[in-house]
């Protein structure tokens, strides 16, 4: 265990976000899969569709995994690399607004072995991290602006019809 009392107190660095494409692409009756340029996927579609995540759930899980992140450093800097976390982001849903008018990240972590002053310091700067490095967290604070969605002709098809066009 490193001794807090003399890191820096410093926020984790903003690490810069990827660039890659990010798209969906309907798989059936109100499901999807999530894709990356970098390979990576995910199922998504309502509860009764099973083992996907509903688009609330990816919100949520975004929300606690970019916290976690934000955090990771401090929380490894005082607990060792091999700490373990749980959080979670269990609030309920608005229905008669359908949105999640409260998220709040709970982490499940053992901090017993440290003293509280140490205690306290870390936790003070793990939210300080969060609050400075966690875009999610930092993009829902400030009421992200969602303009409407844009409707296009798929490419391949914009083509096609100029081509009948002409003939």
């Amino acid at each position: 265990m490193t001794d807090q009392s003399t890191a820096p107190d410093t926020a984790a660095p903003v690490t810069p976000s990827p660039t890659d494409p990010l798209w969906v692409e309907r798989t059936g009756n109100r499901t999807y899969r999530g894709h990356t340029a970098r390979g990576a996927s995910v199922e998504i579609g309502p509860v009764e569709a099973g083992a996907v995540f509903t688009p609330g759930e990816l919100l949520k899980i975004a929300l606690a995994a970019c916290a976690g992140m934000s955090s990771d450093t401090k929380f490894a800097r005082v607990l060792g690399e091999a700490y373990e976390a749980v959080i979670r982001v269990e609030d309920a849903k608005d229905l008669d607004e359908d949105r999640y008018p409260v998220l709040t990240e709970r982490f499940e972590i053992d901090l017993s072995a440290l003293d509280e002053a140490t205690r306290n310091k870390t936790l003070l700067l793990a939210q300080r991290s969060i609050d400075r490095a966690c875009t999610v967290g930092r993009t829902l604070k400030a009421g992200a602006l969602v303009p409407p969605a844009v409707f296009e002709q798929p490419a391949g098809d914009a083509e096609d019809d100029a081509e009948e066009a002409a003939s």
